[in-house]
């Protein structure tokens, strides 16, 4: 965002011009509440602070003497209060309702632009940033952007550009390690899996030196089988997070000024946030929205899904292989297939069942897309459930993916499947993914070594009739509920991630040739007959692994 683009309005806004005010606010909203909320990490005082932020900003817009520098100052002003809030910050941690209000920067940034890959994984590793770390990373992750000069952040953070050099090298450094931890805690790893059971699932610089040294002595987690981008070339290509619908500013002053502010606040906020809830208007026009920076492409969320009848097994043009070697066949015997669900099927009344294996050099069936307007959790953009009892609620509408992480070794037998509880609006299994079923094989010298044991520690064996997981499965969420752990035979772990339509597609049309043991599978038909997860029940029971097998979940 170029200053000198800006000149005339800030100059206009200096001398009380009411609507170069507005502009001047909606265009560098976006850049603050970036800032502020990297910063931060969604803690609960974001909006506090790009509050302040903007009401000093405004109010002493008069005494900015060279409109050319109102990047730099503004920029400033965002991080002398955000250094100010953190003085003024009690040792007292925020109760419980705080810290489930407060939202997590790093999760925006992946729900909302819908980050894949190694974007996904830096913006996941900024959680384990200290806070003056992450307070550098957020000028930095803008300079790279171009959104910001090194001369701006070096001025912003107080000291000299070869101070500053030195500071982003080290940050850069513990960036780094952050995202070898998150790509760790992504694997299935035994032994870290064993030194996490006492971590309580929240970042720390502790736990960040203590994982830090397990991967480094570990050939398991440290064995990075693609190439690391660096971390610059990664963020050059991640936009501005947008704007909250539903963030207002309340700019009061009492001065000629502030009587602008006042007029610029209704309506920059009623233009900006107009356009954000009106994708409908978008869509139809195939537009993107740009608000000060941030572009926010839109769909109609309530746009009907595509029609697409596919039968789970069933063999499919959508995209041709180029087969390899065929991998041996699963040494578990096959069960009968289901039976293909009537159209006129109501939500709710097609579960779940056991069903054939399709061959591991069968492409799936085209993934209907189902509208996205995204899933938060209560466990964050990677929950990791360990232990019976360990639970995670997933809201909105969108997608998400459960990986399997089953561990014979440490205690086989019968399995306990997770349950769906609490369950408010519909619930969905709309493909299986990983490269991979539980039952299939995993060793080239252990012919009887599955996902599910072998003959030498035994095998973890599901209640007759569960359907057979596969590495990932993904669900499509539109309400809100509860998944819970209910491990009491079999040790097995759930790996629960917000997830889009992209990266299922992805993860499902990756076949043998490219690494996997098979294609994945496609269940979703598109319509209310794709079948609703077994262990699955509107009401929210004492004890979770009660829940039938085949509960029936139509709507109320």
């Amino acid at each position: 965002m170029d200053t000198r683009q800006w000149r005339d309005t800030i100059a206009a806004a200096q001398d009380g011009d009411r609507r170069a005010l507005d502009e001047l606010v909606e265009g560098w909203l976006p850049l603050v509440y970036n800032i502020v909320g990297r910063a931060l990490n969604g803690h609960a005082d974001v909006d506090d602070v790009v509050q302040e932020t903007m009401l000093r900003a405004v109010g002493n817009l008069g005494s900015l003497r060279d409109p050319d520098s109102f990047r730099s100052w503004l920029v400033a002003i965002a991080m002398r209060q955000i250094r100010d809030r953190a003085r003024r910050r009690t040792s007292a941690p925020l109760d419980e309702s705080a810290a489930r209000e407060a939202s997590d920067f790093a999760e925006l940034t992946v729900l909302r632009l819908q980050l894949e890959g190694q974007r996904r994984e830096v913006a996941e590793a900024v959680r384990w940033l200290d806070d003056e770390d992450r307070q550098l990373l957020s000028l930095w992750w803008l300079e790279v952007a171009g959104e910001l000069t090194r001369r701006e952040l070096a001025a912003a953070v107080g000291i000299s550009r070869q101070h500053a050099a030195v500071r982003v090298q080290r940050m850069k450094e513990r960036l780094e390690t952050s995202r070898g931890i998150v790509r760790a805690l992504d694997g299935a790893c035994p032994d870290l899996r064993e030194l996490t059971g006492r971590w309580d699932g929240r970042p720390d610089s502790v736990w960040r030196k203590r994982l830090a040294r397990h991967i480094r002595g570990c050939g398991y987690c440290g064995d990075t089988r693609e190439s690391v981008v660096p971390a610059e070339r990664l963020l050059v290509g991640i936009a501005l997070v947008p704007v909250p619908v539903g963030f207002t500013l309340s700019l009061a002053l009492g001065s000629k000024t502030a009587a602008a502010a006042t007029v610029a606040s209704v309506s920059w906020s009623a233009k900006l946030m107009g356009a954000l809830t009106q994708p409908v208007v978008a869509a139809t026009a195939g537009a993107t929205i740009v608000a000060g920076g941030a572009y926010v492409v839109t769909q109609a969320p309530d746009a009907p899904a595509p029609r697409v009848t596919v039968s789970p097994t069933a063999a499919s043009t959508h995209r041709a292989p180029s087969v390899a070697a065929t991998p041996p066949a699963s040494p578990s015997p096959s069960p009968s297939p289901s039976v293909t669900p009537t159209k006129s099927a109501l939500y709710g009344s097609v579960v779940d069942a056991v069903d054939r294996a399709p061959d591991p050099d069968t492409p799936p069936g085209a993934l209907p897309h189902r509208p996205e307007t995204g899933i938060t959790s209560t466990g964050g953009a990677h929950a990791v459930l360990n232990h019976r009892g360990d639970a995670v609620t997933l809201t909105g509408k969108g997608y998400v993916l459960v990986r399997w992480q089953i561990s014979p070794q440490y205690r086989a037998g019968s399995l306990v499947p997770p349950s769906w509880t609490g369950l408010k609006g519909r619930l969905f299994h709309v493909a299986s993914g990983g490269g991979r079923r539980m039952d299939d094989p995993v060793s080239a010298t252990d012919s009887t070594a599955t996902g599910m044991g072998d003959s030498t520690v035994g095998y973890a064996v599901l209640p007759a009739g569960t359907q057979q997981m596969w590495q990932n499965e993904y669900f499509y969420v539109d309400g809100s509920v509860t998944l819970t752990v209910n491990e009491r035979g079999a040790d097995y772990g759930l790996g629960v991630f917000p997830s889009t339509w992209d990266a299922a597609e992805k993860d499902i049309t990756t076949g043998p040739d490219q690494g996997a043991k098979r294609y994945g599978l496609v269940r979703d038909t598109g319509g209310d007959d794709t079948p609703v997860p077994q262990y699955a029940t509107r009401s929210t029971p004492a004890d979770p692994a009660t829940v039938p097998q085949e509960s029936r979940v139509a709507a109320p």
